[in-house]
Parts: C-alpha cells; structure tokens; sequence
C-alpha cells in the first residue's frame, strides 16, 4: 500500500522506493541522473509529486505499472482444463483451479482444451481486452511433440511461412528441440514461436506439414515466461512483466 497525502499524491521517490526499484537514497539517485521520466518528461527534481495511480513512470526505460487494486497472474494450465471461468458441462475450468481466489477472475485470450501452458488472469476488464485483441498481438512460444522426424528442410518451411486455408501464418522463429523419439515411427519436439492466436493455430500449421501434434505447451507470452511455474501452480506477475504488458497494449 503506498502512503499519499490528502490530494493523493506521493513523492516521486518514495514511490519507487515502496514499489520496489531500489532504496530511497539509490531512487532519488535515479532521478538525479535524468533516469526516470514521468508522462514522457525526465524529472531530476527531488520531492516532485505524482499521482501513483495515473502516472506512467518508467526507470531507465522500464515502464512502473501504476499502483492500482487490481491483479495481475499467470497460470500454467493443466491438459484438459477447459479455457473458461466456469463450464456449463461440468468440465474442470480455469475457475476451479483459482476458486480461492477473492476475485472475479476474466482470462485474457485462450489455450485449446488440450494444450497446456501459461495464460494470463486478471480482474481488470480493459487490460484483458486489450491484450487478447489481434492488434495488440504479443509473441507467443509453443513446443509441441509431434509425429514423425522433423527435418530441416521442414524447419524451413515453417520460417518462410506457410498458407493455411484461412490465410498465411508467419513463424518468427522454429527449431528442433530433439527428433527421433518415441519408437519406429518417430517423434520429434519443436518449438515454434509465432505472433498471433487463430483458432488451434500451431496444431493446423504442423499438421499442414505432416507432423500432427501429440503434446503442445506454450511455455512464453510476451515477458512471461513457464520456466519454474508446475502445472496448476499461480502467481502474480512481476513488475518488469506488467509494465512490458502494459506498454504492449498502449494501457
């Protein structure tokens, strides 16, 4: 909780100091050295006040999320949880895995029923809007096992870009993660990082290829990224994630 005065307003580095970017003395440092901008200006002045809830700061560049009531997570999504706060089939939802939460939770954007991996909770209605609209688009990463063994020249295809019945899909990246496993036939692992979010977009696009898909997990969203979060496990975003979020969806 950040201390204001009557106006709702806190020095400039008290704020950064109790939002966690460094201690008092280093922040008012910061601002000395014309780090810190305050609505597209630089502020070298000592106790200059803001107001922590509309202020867009940004420190050495990175963008501070403002001090707001709302929360910000990432879940790793188990296989077979449906994409849904609650499910009229009596289907296990993303609503049961964060039923202690006090929220009332939206998802930002989907995962299939069958693909597991990170997405993003909120109760922050235009956040969750903004960042699941297709103009705002972050990159997302997948590794998906599939049949047979993927060859380079596959690789390939996908980094030139391959057109689906819906339309072209650019790759941004692919490689091969390993190949050959799993028995006479054949299975590779492939990661796959793309741009945006058509319906079972990674699963068509392999299957495009020849290479149906067994398993897929999307392991990054923009900043956030799985590594250390087990399955079902929550946690909030941190700072550095929120602001790029932020910054992405022009909020």
């Amino acid at each position: 909780m950040i201390d204001t005065d009557d106006d709702g307003l806190v020095r400039l580095q008290k704020l950064l100091a109790q939002s966690g970017v460094a201690s008092r003395r280093k922040c008012e440092e910061l601002m000395l050295d014309g780090l810190v901008e305050v609505d597209g200006e630089i502020v070298t002045r000592l106790g200059t006040k803001v107001d922590p809830r509309t202020a867009v700061i940004r420190v050495d560049g990175k963008r501070l999320p403002p001090v707001s009531p709302h929360v910000y997570l990432v879940l790793n999504k188990p296989r077979g949880v449906v994409s849904t706060m609650s499910d009229p089939e009596g289907r296990r939802s993303l609503g049961d895995l964060v039923a202690d939460r006090p929220e009332r939770l939206f998802h930002v954007g989907r995962l299939d029923t069958d693909t597991s991996g990170l997405i993003l909770l909120t109760n922050d209605g235009d956040f969750a809007q903004r960042v699941a609209h297709p103009s705002y688009e972050l990159d997302k990463t997948y590794v998906a096992e599939v049949d047979g063994e993927v060859t380079k020249a596959t690789l390939d295809r996908l980094r030139e870009g391959v057109t689906l019945d819906d339309g072209p899909i650019a790759v941004n990246s692919a490689r091969l993660v390993s190949a050959g496993d799993g028995g006479a036939k054949g299975r590779s692992i492939v990661e796959l990082t793309i741009h945006e979010g058509r319906n079972r977009i990674v699963r068509r696009l392999l299957d495009h290829l020849g290479h149906p898909v067994r398993r897929l997990t999307r392991t990054v969203i923009g900043p956030v990224k799985l590594a250390g979060l087990k399955t079902g496990e929550l946690r909030e975003l941190t700072r550095d994630e929120l602001g790029v979020l932020l910054d992405s969806a022009k909020l």
